[in-house]
């Protein structure tokens, strides 16, 4: 994703966590039942406006899935 500078990176964040969440939910109303407080998107993010090389990225993604997991939910996609 390019960002623009005029625009905050962490405003811009919070912007696609809160529009995502929110259209999700919509088309998926058991998501609030998954996620304690219907807290889907973890507090942090990961940003890098250098680049890094692609393997570090995955490792920190999977690491935020074991630590963000929620309920199985593969069932509800069927």
């Amino acid at each position: 994703m390019k960002i623009p500078p005029k625009y905050a990176i962490s405003s811009v964040v919070q912007k696609l966590k809160q529009y995502s969440s929110h259209e999700l939910k919509k088309r998926y109303k058991f998501i609030d039942q998954i996620y304690e407080k219907g807290n889907m998107w973890s507090t942090g993010y990961f940003v890098s406006t250098v680049g890094l090389n692609e393997e570090t990225i995955r490792r920190y993604i999977e690491r935020q899935n074991i630590a963000d997991r929620g309920k199985e939910i593969t069932g509800e996609f069927s």
